[in-house]
């Protein structure tokens, strides 16, 4: 069976495709339109395995309310472009900074899920000046997550096996994309909360998931990102980007972590405090790794309350 083309993430909406260059490569991003010229810029970033999809209830939600709202397909994912390097956290930061500026912005709140997350904590301790705020979505500081392998067994048992099995050629690709993808939506049922996957629509977001991870290129952008994080701790080059990492950030920061989430423990984004005095951890109740998919009322309300509380 043939590999899916990147357009076929493309998918008809209320909102519109653009491509966007910036930091010299190409971006797919999706924005509802009609938003005002001076509205508030919010971008959206997905996590591992994913693309903007996974933003779709915020995309229209935040929209709805003023902002101008885009959700990008990351370096290496969906529609953007794939090249063989850039998966490190100098360049995925100098993406979204570079996006902002493109899209003619000197400031933008950045929402991140997982790794979309890891790059908007990089984003605003690399690039301050174009950050206003941050929201996360089951994230942790990268100080708070290292620091939790480190010294929590509980947290490591998590994280660390299927983290440890993307560090090797080829074989994590093949199994990401096997039998259509189905490894990606065991990934995500072993992470969810029990009620996800009895809705109606989940059904339809794995075939989108199982899809886009087989968009040739994918696979291999998608562990790139990890093999960085893990690689990067025994060079030099890593040390000095998680001693960069290693600062207060003070800007308004929200944390909305699923109650049941079996991948980011509640105890390691409690640890955020240290390097973010500022955040307002948000638990929703009932649901697992995927809040923003799983309980996209609740997380909705609860961005939407953040975004409007933030001091101007």
């Amino acid at each position: 069976m043939a590999a899916p083309d990147p357009s076929t993430v493309r998918f008809d909406g209320p909102w519109i495709h653009r491509d966007i260059h910036a930091n010299g490569i190409r971006f797919h991003v999706v924005e509802v339109g009609d938003a005002e010229p001076d509205a508030p810029l919010v971008v959206l970033l997905h996590g591992f395995a994913d693309f903007w999809w996974s933003w779709r209830h915020q995309l229209t939600a935040l929209s709805e309310q003023g902002f101008r709202v885009v959700a990008m397909d990351l370096r290496g994912y969906g529609d953007s472009d794939k090249p063989p390097r850039g998966y490190d956290g100098w360049t995925l930061a100098g993406d979204v900074a570079g996006l902002i500026r493109a899209m003619g912005y000197g400031k933008a709140t950045l929402i991140g899920h997982a790794d979309g997350g890891l790059v908007c904590w990089a984003t605003a301790l690399l690039h301050p000046r174009l950050v206003r705020s941050i929201a996360l979505v089951s994230s942790p500081h990268p100080m708070a997550l290292k620091q939790a392998v480190v010294r929590d067994p509980y947290q490591r048992r998590a994280l660390l096996p299927s983290f440890l099995a993307y560090q090797v050629p080829l074989r994590p690709e093949r199994r990401l994309t096997a039998d259509k993808g189905a490894e990606v939506e065991r990934l995500v049922r072993s992470r969810s909360g029990p009620t996800w996957p009895q809705q109606p629509e989940f059904a339809d977001v794995m075939s989108k998931m199982r899809s886009a991870i087989r968009i040739p290129g994918v696979a291999h952008s998608t562990l790139e990102y990890q093999r960085w994080a893990f690689r990067s701790q025994l060079r030099p080059e890593g040390r000095r980007f998680m001693k960069l990492m290693d600062q207060v950030l003070r800007i308004p920061i929200l944390q909305i972590h699923g109650e049941l989430d079996p991948y980011v423990l509640t105890r390691t984004v409690r640890r955020d405090r240290h390097w973010a005095p500022t955040e307002k951890l948000h638990t929703i109740a009932g649901v697992g790794h995927y809040a923003h998919q799983e309980a996209p009322e609740r997380v909705n309300s609860t961005i939407l309350h953040f975004l409007t509380d933030e001091p101007s």
